[in-house]
C-alpha cells in the first residue's frame, strides 16, 4: 500500500471549500489531495488550482478514479447522492470516506457496506464529533462513573437556514433536520449510553411560509434504550442556534455547550453532589483529524471508525423517527448485526465494549 493516500473529493459546496479542502494541508504526511470533482467544471478547476490538485466534472468521475495517485474518495455531496458515488468508488477499488449521514435509506447503507466488503476497501463515515476533545472527555467521565449510571441523554441542535435553495431543505436531496443535525446526536447517545435503541417516538413541525423547502423545520424525538434509559433529541432549521447536550446520571450530570461544533470552543459542566466543575476546550480541525485517521487506517490496514455499520445504524434510527412522526405512533427497532471495533490505538474514540442490542 502506498505510504501516501491520495484523495479525490467529490463535491465542491461551501463546506467543502471552507473546511474540507484546507484540512488536507493539516492532515499529516500520509494524506494528499489529488482531485476535486464537481458539477461545475469551472469551479472544480478553480478550486483544484488553488489546492494544487486536478479538477474534474461529475461526468469524469471514473477518469479521476483511474488515476494512480487516487487511493481514496471523500464523498461530500447532497445526502441522496452518497450511495451511488460511494458504490462506484468502491467498485473501482478506492477506499471511501462519506460525510454523515451515510445515506438517506438503510438499504442504501447496506449496498455501500456490501460493495466495500466485496471489493475489500475501507469505508468510514465522517461524523466530525468523534474527533472533538469534549466528546472524548464526556466518554471518559461517564465511563469512569463521574455521574453514576447514565440514565437520560438530552440533545438540542438548532440552526437557522435562510436560503430556500439550501440542499438541506430539499427532500429529494435527502434534506431534513434529523439527517443534518440529528445523526451526530444519535451517534453520541448510542455511544454514551453504550446500547442500541429499542423504540422511538417523534413529532415534526413542518416548514413555515418564511422558509423554503419541503422538509421538517423542527423535530423532537424520544428514544428508549434498554434498562429504562431515555434519549431526547431536538433539531431545528428555524430556531436560535444551539449546540448543547446533557447527560443525567443517578449521581450527577454533565452539560456540554458547543458539542457538535468542533471548530468552536466548547464547555463541559459537571455537577455532582451540588458541586460544579467546568472545563473549556479550544477549537480543533476535526476534518483534518478524520483524514489523518482514515489515511493511517488505510496505510496500516486497520478498520477505521466510525464504520459503515455505525452509519447504517444511525440512518435506521432516523428512518424510524420520521416514520413515527408520520404515523403518529411508536416504532420498534429490530436488532442489527455489528462488527468488531478496531484496535484502540487507531481509533478516534474508545471502542465500545459489549454494547447491548435491544430487541
Amino acid at each position: 500500500m502506498a505510504k501516501q493516500i491520495g484523495y479525490a473529493v467529490v463535491g465542491a459546496g461551501p463546506l467543502v471549500e471552507r473546511a474540507l479542502l484546507p484540512a488536507f494541508a493539516r492532515a499529516g504526511g500520509e494524506t494528499r489531495l489529488a482531485a476535486i470533482v464537481s458539477a461545475d467544471r469551472g469551479r472544480a478547476h478553480t478550486l483544484a488550482q488553488e489546492h494544487h490538485a486536478t479538477g474534474y466534472h461529475y461526468d469524469e468521475f471514473r477518469q479521476a478514479l483511474q488515476r494512480e495517485d487516487v487511493q481514496a474518495v471523500y464523498v461530500a455531496l447532497p445526502n441522496s447522492l452518497h450511495c451511488d458515488y460511494a458504490v462506484e468508488a468502491a467498485r473501482a477499488g478506492a477506499h471511501v470516506v462519506c460525510e454523515r449521514p451515510m445515506a438517506v435509506m438503510a438499504d442504501e447503507c447496506r449496498r455501500m457496506l456490501r460493495t466495500s466488503q466485496t471489493n475489500r476497501v475501507k469505508l468510514m463515515v465522517a461524523y466530525h464529533v468523534q474527533a472533538h476533545p469534549a466528546y472524548k472527555k464526556v466518554l471518559e467521565l461517564v465511563r469512569s462513573g463521574a455521574i453514576g449510571a447514565p440514565k437520560t441523554f438530552s440533545s438540542d441542535a438548532t440552526i437557522r437556514v435562510h436560503d430556500p435553495d439550501d440542499v438541506r431543505l430539499q427532500r429529494r436531496l435527502g434534506g431534513g433536520t434529523m439527517y443534518d443535525l440529528g445523526v451526530p446526536a444519535i451517534f453520541v447517545a448510542r455511544t454514551i449510553l453504550d446500547a442500541e435503541p429499542a423504540q422511538v417516538m417523534a413529532m415534526t413541525a413542518r416548514m413555515t411560509r418564511r422558509y423554503g423547502g419541503d422538509v421538517d423545520e423542527s423535530t423532537v424525538a424520544l428514544i428508549r434504550f434498554p434498562d429504562d434509559r431515555l434519549a431526547h433529541l431536538h433539531t431545528s432549521f428555524g430556531e436560535e442556534p444551539t449546540s448543547v447536550l446533557t447527560v443525567f446520571g443517578d449521581e450527577g450530570s454533565i452539560r456540554v455547550t458547543g458539542m457538535y461544533e468542533p471548530q468552536r470552543s466548547s464547555t463541559i459542566e459537571v455537577v455532582r453532589g451540588g458541586k460544579r466543575e467546568e472545563m473549556t476546550f479550544e477549537p480543533i480541525d476535526a476534518v483534518a483529524a478524520e483524514l489523518e485517521h482514515f489515511s493511517n487506517s488505510v496505510v496500516h490496514d486497520v478498520a477505521p471508525e466510525p464504520s459503515g455499520i455505525e452509519g447504517l445504524t444511525d440512518v435506521r434510527i432516523v428512518e424510524a423517527i420520521y416514520r413515527s412522526a408520520r404515523d403518529g405512533r411508536p416504532v420498534t427497532l429490530p436488532r442489527i448485526a455489528r462488527v468488531d471495533a478496531p484496535p484502540a490505538e487507531h481509533d478516534l474514540r474508545k471502542p465500545v465494549a459489549d454494547r447491548r442490542q435491544a430487541g
